[in-house]
């Protein structure tokens, strides 16, 4: 079962890549081994900001930290993705686990790009290294069938999309899967996912799909924006409600019409902001408000009922652009990432102050993706353009942390876990139905994983 444009994509029906045994540069559970004055060995934590590495060393993964990782790859990198909701239920924990996620490639040619959907299953926590134990041949017989056993698979379903995916987010309106895609072609496009969905689940749909694969047909489409851009939501609260923003500052909102076919769209957009529009969220809680984020270094909050200009706002909030917001599920917090690499928490009861309510300078890059966790309201990740994707808890106290090891004093004690081994990460999502698991896009590929921490 192959592709068209094979040399460029994984095969639709493969086995996941897993993570060589030896791993690779990863995580913040890394040591290092330093020549103390007698010559002996001596363990050093390794903090990815604070020292570079001295030529000929090189990090190496601590499986320990992790409870479950995996990576996997899909051809042309993917520049964003979202998680599906499943029908298996929320909170699930026990291992092997398995995940729906939607994603479109960026493509070295127009023509080579792809909207993806990815069925990953028989994902396994990560094995405790078995030391000094001796097996006999029977038994290592039994352990690489068990190996086998327990190997990450991987279904991908794909249709050919012209024009790069900017970003991608997926929703589901009763019995209908949906996308919402930002493309480099200037358009936003609706797209229906059932029969990709139906391929990745069954051998029969898959083989009907590739039989009759073509470029990908749009739902809906709108050419109102009059230029490309980046910025894309959709409403928790309104099944099949969206927000688009551009790159020359205009928002616009969408209404569903009945049918689950087309939408309507005011032409006058949302208009405040004076340079490119980078992210958008609706609230969790209150249908008709949405917040944005931009270039022009403010935050602002949205009533769709009082067009066109935003209800409140927060100017100077990051000193350069502002590339991500997320909203709390459950607290009136708002967190952003900027170019400045900082990290900041809004308060929406105190937000015309213009002050945050936590501030952190951990990355040393900007900021390319943050979201807060879906299950604990305190806790939230971020990735940054120095390949390095940060966990946080804002429940820690400095008194909660007791004695530190020697080059961790310096960091906040809200730090969680800092994870490597990704090059040009664009976008980290918790998976809603997971806990504690996380699932990051880069340049390199996609990694799947749930630290100790979380």
């Amino acid at each position: 079962m192959s592709a068209p444009d094979e040399d460029t994509f994984a095969e639709e029906g493969g086995e996941m890549e897993e993570m060589d045994e030896a791993g690779s540069d990863e995580d913040e559970g890394v040591e290092m081994e330093e020549e103390g004055a007698d010559g002996e060995g001596q363990k050093k934590v390794y903090v990815p900001g604070i020292e570079p590495l001295k030529p000929g060393e090189e990090l190496e993964m601590d499986r320990s930290a992790y409870r479950m990782y995996h990576e996997c790859q899909t051809g042309a990198p993917c520049l964003s993705f979202d998680v599906l909701r499943d029908g298996d239920g929320d909170g699930r924990e026990q291992f092997p686990l398995s995940m729906l996620l939607c994603a479109g490639t960026q493509a070295d040619t127009a023509l080579s790009n792809r909207l993806l959907i990815m069925r990953m299953h028989n994902l396994h926590g990560t094995e405790k290294e078995k030391e000094g134990e001796e097996s006999s041949d029977e038994e290592s017989d039994e352990e690489e069938e068990e190996d086998e056993d327990k190997k990450p698979q991987m279904e991908l379903a794909m249709m050919a999309h012209y024009g790069a995916i900017n970003r991608v987010r997926a929703t589901r309106r009763g019995e209908q899967s949906l996308a919402a895609v930002w493309s480099e072609k200037g358009q936003v496009e609706i797209f229906d996912l059932q029969p990709q969905l139906q391929a990745v689940h069954s051998s029969a749909a898959m083989a009907a799909f590739i039989s009759k694969q073509k470029e990908a047909t749009a739902l809906f489409s709108f050419s109102g924006h009059m230029s490309e851009g980046f910025a894309i939501d959709w409403s928790p609260t309104v099944p099949g409600r969206l927000v688009s923003g551009d790159c020359k500052k205009n928002i616009h909102v969408w209404e569903p019409r009945e049918g689950g076919t087309s939408w309507q769209i005011d032409q006058r957009p949302f208009s405040s902001h004076t340079k490119s529009v980078e992210d958008l969220q609706w609230s969790p809680t209150e249908a008709t408000v949405f917040a944005s984020c931009s270039v022009d270094q403010t935050i602002r909050v949205w009533d769709i009922r009082a067009p066109p200009n935003s209800m409140l706002s927060a100017n100077e909030a990051h000193s350069s652009d502002i590339n991500v917001i997320s909203w709390n599920r459950s607290e009136p917090f708002i967190l952003s990432g900027g170019d400045d690499g900082l990290l900041k928490v809004w308060d929406l009861r105190q937000f015309k102050t213009g002050r945050p309510v936590a501030n952190f300078k951990q990355h040393s890059a900007p900021i390319t993706s943050v979201e807060w966790s879906p299950v604990d309201s305190s806790v939230f990740a971020a990735s940054g353009a120095d390949d390095v994707i940060s966990q946080w808890d804002l429940s820690v106290e400095s008194s909660d942390v007791g004695a530190r090891v020697e080059g961790l004093k310096d960091l906040p004690p809200q730090l969680l876990f800092l994870h490597q081994g990704q090059s040009e990460i664009k976008e980290i999502h918790w998976h809603p139905q997971l806990p504690g698991v996380m699932i990051s896009t880069a340049l390199s590929g996609f990694n799947v994983f749930r630290t100790i921490s979380v």
